[in-house]
Order: structure tokens, then C-alpha cells, then sequence
């Protein structure tokens, strides 16, 4: 088994997307990882970010075809994606009890589900009031 060795810019992506309120796009986890390492690149982040997802450490979220990235572990979790500023939250309740095994009229066996709701952040909601 190859086993890889921990790097500076490996532990700074991993904090700011373990700290992130929600996914994060790749320019997000670069600009929010700049002000611990100035001269990181682009290239840089997506090899980070591919490497980290090989090993499990955070998984890919599609929303609207852009791919996100956010830590892994957080449990059952969905997403909120503010219309207004753009920003992707984190929603720690279920808004679907659909538990894995339960079959759908037709057939359809559920395994997993994920969620996301549109609309306005308190902070949006609040400045459009």
C-alpha cells in the first residue's frame, strides 16, 4: 500500500474546507487557502482536491453542474444554494425521511438521497427586505 505523505498545501485545503459553512467551488478553496500560502495555484488545488477525494478525506457535490468539494463525515446532510450572493450552505437537518431500501411505486429502490433547496440566506433575505 502507498501511502502519501502530508504537504503544507494538503493540511491548508483540508482546513478551509473542514471550517467552510458548506461546499466550496475550486476557486473558493483557492482564494480562502491564498492567505496561508500566497503563491499556491490553481493546478496546485485541483491535484489537492483530486488527491483528497482518492482518499476519502472530502467528496464532490454537483449543484447546477458546477462541481464543489466539502469535507468528509459531516453525516446525512443537505445543501442550500442562496439565489441572491451564490453561497452553498450546509443544512444539518432532512427535509425527506426517506430511509435507503424503500421502494418507490415502479420498482425503484432508493440507496441514498441528496437534497438541495433554492432561495434566499438570512443575510440576502435580510438586505432585500
Amino acid at each position: 500500500m502507498t501511502t502519501t505523505r502530508s504537504t503544507r498545501q494538503r493540511d491548508v485545503i483540508s482546513r478551509v474546507l473542514s471550517a467552510a459553512e458548506g461546499p466550496l467551488a475550486v476557486a473558493e478553496v483557492l482564494e480562502r487557502s491564498k492567505s496561508d500560502l500566497p503563491g499556491l495555484g490553481i493546478a496546485t488545488v485541483y491535484r489537492t482536491l483530486k488527491l483528497l477525494t482518492e482518499q476519502g478525506q472530502i467528496h464532490p457535490v454537483l449543484l447546477e453542474g458546477e462541481t464543489l468539494y466539502e469535507a468528509s463525515g459531516r453525516g446525512h446532510h443537505h445543501h442550500f444554494s442562496c439565489r441572491a450572493c451564490g453561497r452553498v450552505f450546509t443544512l444539518h437537518t432532512c427535509p425527506v425521511a426517506l430511509p435507503s431500501g424503500t421502494v418507490y411505486p415502479g420498482g425503484y429502490v432508493v440507496e441514498a438521497h441528496e437534497v438541495t433547496l433554492y432561495g434566499l440566506c438570512p443575510d440576502c433575505a435580510a438586505r432585500l427586505a
